[in-house]
């Protein structure tokens, strides 16, 4: 059934094993158990998922698609996002009374510099900020 959680039981009467001597059908029971998924972790009735996003996505915001156990959506993400912002689709997760939600875990996936023009890119973004992501540990700037 919609909703079931690992651990849970279904009990299945008359649906086991005959009985002995031509006796009825005993209950046959289930023990409910789920493999990993590579996209989704569930927690209870919350789904967690690793969400990439491009630098600019993050930085500028966006619209993107969201998998959900019950089908993609569209996901605004706000601009001046940080890897790690979890953000809340409400009712998203496992079906249930009451439903759970879907966390999107925030990533930021970089291009690789496997080009000149990409390394160009690259030298670029380090000139126009002044952006040291190492600040608050003090010491030196790198």
């Amino acid at each position: 059934p919609k909703g079931i959680r690992a651990g849970q039981h279904l009990r299945l009467a008359g649906q086991g094993g005959p009985g002995p001597d031509g006796g009825l059908a005993g209950d046959l029971y289930i023990e409910v158990n789920f493999t990993t998924d590579p996209v989704f972790r569930v927690d209870g009735r919350d789904v967690y998922l690793d969400l990439p996003l491009t630098p600019w996505e993050a930085a500028l915001g966006a619209s993107v698609t969201v998998p959900t156990p019950e089908g993609p959506v569209q996901l605004a993400i706000p601009a001046n996002s940080v890897a790690g912002r979890q953000l809340r689709l409400k009712g998203r997760g496992i079906t249930g009374s009451p439903p759970g939600d879907l966390f999107a875990i925030l990533k930021i996936a970089l291009p690789p510099a496997d080009s000149e023009a990409a390394r160009e890119a690259y030298r670029v973004m380090a000139k126009g900020f002044d952006f040291d992501p190492r600040k608050h540990l003090g010491g030196e700037p790198s």
